[in-house]
């Protein structure tokens, strides 16, 4: 990192997370100059039930077991601040009339609540102009 630039701290969503284990060469990069990588418990658990119910499962739990080895990657969890982040956000997006998918509201409140960049594919997170997202090169 270089002298007096910020830490460059982002969350995955299951979508990029699954593009990584596809082989994507760009977001591996990205994600290899990141200070801080997390993957928010809602993400593992969505990743976890595509290797029970795919052909790779050995393959894609290798490829998780070595992506949390490394020193930068961790597991992002749950807590009453990050509840109060979801209730503000789910009733922020109800009276906005653009509802998003439960699973996506506790990523969205997750790195919100610890101020990280989200990187997804996902558009509806769009709706949450408070949310941070990664600009990926």
């Amino acid at each position: 990192m270089q002298s007096g630039s910020s830490p460059v701290r982002v969350a995955l969503d299951t979508n990029r997370l699954t593009d990584l284990f596809q082989g994507d060469a760009n977001l591996a990069s990205f994600l290899g100059g990141c200070d801080e990588v997390w993957i928010p418990f809602v993400v593992l658990a969505e990743m976890k039930a595509g290797f029970y119910g795919g052909t790779c499962q050995i393959r894609n739990e290798a490829l998780l077991s070595g992506l949390l080895q490394r020193e930068t990657v961790a597991i992002l969890y749950v807590d009453r601040e990050t509840a109060e982040h979801y209730a503000r956000l789910f009733v922020q997006l109800k009276r906005a009339g653009t509802p998003v998918p439960d699973n996506d509201l506790w990523i969205a409140a997750l790195a919100m609540e610890h101020d990280l960049a989200l990187i997804t594919r996902d558009r509806h997170f769009d709706y949450v102009p408070q949310l941070r997202r990664a600009l990926m090169p």
